[in-house]
């Protein structure tokens, strides 16, 4: 699919500088600029759907953890005390 796109003069001389300055094309800048907001996107959007999720499960049966308790656990990670997830409770 053949797609075209028109910058603003400001925005075309910034990609152009860009391409120079990194031995690519314009074109190869735009392609990976696209590609890292899809991306982001992406990742944003099941973020969304997983935290939905999660309130949804908390709402029907109350389990869950504590901001404190989630933080205990973060703080041993790469720690020669690691532990497991704890368990969620209500």
């Amino acid at each position: 699919m053949a797609v075209s796109i028109k910058l603003n003069d400001e925005l075309k001389n910034k990609v152009q500088k860009i391409a120079e300055n990194n031995q690519r094309s314009p074109h190869w800048i735009m392609c990976e600029a696209i590609r890292d907001y899809v991306e982001r996107q992406e990742k944003k959007q099941i973020f969304k759907q997983e935290a939905l999720a999660s309130w949804a499960s908390y709402k029907e049966t109350g389990q869950h953890l504590t901001g404190e308790e989630v933080n205990h656990w973060l703080s041993t990670w790469g720690t020669d005390n690691e532990t497991l997830v704890p368990a969620c409770h209500k």
